[in-house]
């Protein structure tokens, strides 16, 4: 059964991270076999069946999984006793997501946001062609982001509103970033997320939701718009620039600053024009345009960038041009030939 607004001329969706490639089938009972080790049931009719073509791609990071998944024909999962949060990203037609209580219709324009506290259950019904990205959170990592951006443990479970507009604002964000990191893993297929860009990738996901998207517990993160003295600034500015070479959460600068993070985070932009995740970057790169003046002949912007944290170059050198107005190469360049040749005098 098709749900309303959408047509049987929808076209199948490409898969996307077939790179990193999970599990793939176009038969029925390996399928459920597949995804009922996952905690999932998989309903499709018969006069689909034959029409399965199951895609399940994507990455494990340390928080969170962030994947594709194409099923061809439209099918219904159905999710009993998961323990994470969902986001689910719709790549064309519409899903239908359910839980005990509710249900919503989403599209390019609207995510599903899915909390497992809400319900022991969901029920996933997606049309024809219809393949999405999800980016599952890990319950324990994000309830420990709450801490930290409260200064205090929760003290009922986390509760996120079902939906995000995906046209604006913190929507429109985190669809562009997702989407980025997803080209970025697609790629040449040989880029490797090192420790600082998976904490960095996890720190903006996790914060921005917990910050920007509604929820039961943001009404006491906004209580904490409170004034902060410029030491307490500082002291994360410290711990942040003796730390360029290392992943850098909000719970490390809550533990250096004894601050909670949401007040951090509000007041250091007021001083500093730029969020701590923000200054982490900008301060990472700073240091590559430091050690690119003073590098010697035979150094390679490769090999600098990669040591501040930076492993994919062609994002690397895109910041650093705009940040610096000309790009790394051209930096090294021009220390070079500042440089006085062998036996001339300086």
């Amino acid at each position: 059964m098709l749900m309303a607004g959408e047509a049987d001329t929808v076209l199948p969706a490409t898969p996307l991270l077939e790179r990193h490639h999970i599990f793939h089938s176009c038969h029925v009972d390996e399928a459920r076999a597949y995804l009922q080790c996952k905690q999932f049931r998989l309903d499709i009719s018969p006069r689909h069946a034959a029409d399965l073509d199951l895609h399940i791609n994507g990455v494990y990071l340390p928080s969170m999984w962030m994947g594709y998944l194409g099923y061809g024909p439209p099918v219904t999962t159905r999710a009993v006793g998961r323990d994470d949060y969902w986001i689910q990203f719709t790549l064309g037609g519409h899903i239908e997501v359910a839980d005990s209580s509710s249900s919503v219709i989403c599209d390019t324009r609207r995510a599903a946001v899915l909390s497992p506290t809400r319900t022991d259950f969901y029920r996933v019904r997606s049309g024809v062609g219809c393949g999405r990205l999800t980016l599952s959170l890990i319950r324990a990592n994000l309830v420990e982001q709450l801490a930290a951006l409260l200064g205090d443990s929760p003290t009922v479970p986390l509760h996120l509103a079902p939906t995000v507009d995906l046209t604006t604002g913190y929507g429109r964000s985190l669809t562009r970033y997702v989407h980025t990191a997803v080209a970025d893993l697609e790629g040449s297929g040989s880029v490797l997320w090192d420790r600082t860009i998976m904490s960095a990738f996890e720190q903006f996901v996790m914060t921005a939701l917990l910050v920007s998207h509604p929820h039961n517990y943001s009404d006491a993160l906004r209580r904490l718009e409170k004034r902060i003295a410029p030491r307490d600034v500082r002291r994360a500015v410290d711990y942040i620039e003796a730390r360029l070479d290392q992943p850098i959460t909000v719970a490390d600068l809550v533990e250096a600053t004894g601050v909670a993070g949401r007040t951090l985070f509000l007041h250091f932009k007021a001083l500093k024009g730029v969020s701590p995740m923000r200054y982490v970057r900008d301060a990472r790169l700073r240091q590559v345009r430091q050690a690119l003046l003073h590098a010697d002949p035979e150094a390679s912007v490769t090999s600098i960038a990669s040591d501040a944290g930076f492993t994919h170059l062609g994002r690397f050198a895109i910041l650093y041009r705009s940040r610096f107005g000309e790009s790394p190469s051209e930096t090294l360049k021009s220390r070079r030939r500042a440089r006085p040749c062998l036996g001339q005098r300086e």
